[in-house]
């Protein structure tokens, strides 16, 4: 019987062990994702920022001589 239930508790670790692999590979798989459509998220902030920055320089400079 000792026989019998170390080969089922050592097949109940593996299986435990092949779920733990799974899931850990489902979480590195969303964790990539998730950092690729943020990092594309971001760009586009950036470059939009980046818009927005240049047109207020702009509208100062003109502020400004109009001023003058």
């Amino acid at each position: 019987m000792s026989t019998k239930t170390n080969i089922q508790k050592d097949w109940e670790q593996r299986e435990f062990i092949e779920d733990m692999s799974i899931n850990i590979q489902k979480i590195v798989e969303f964790l990539n994702k998730f950092e690729l459509s943020t990092r594309n998220k971001l760009s586009d902030l950036n470059e939009k920022l980046t818009i927005l920055d240049r047109q207020v320089d702009y509208l100062e400079a003109t502020f400004k001589t109009v001023q003058e």
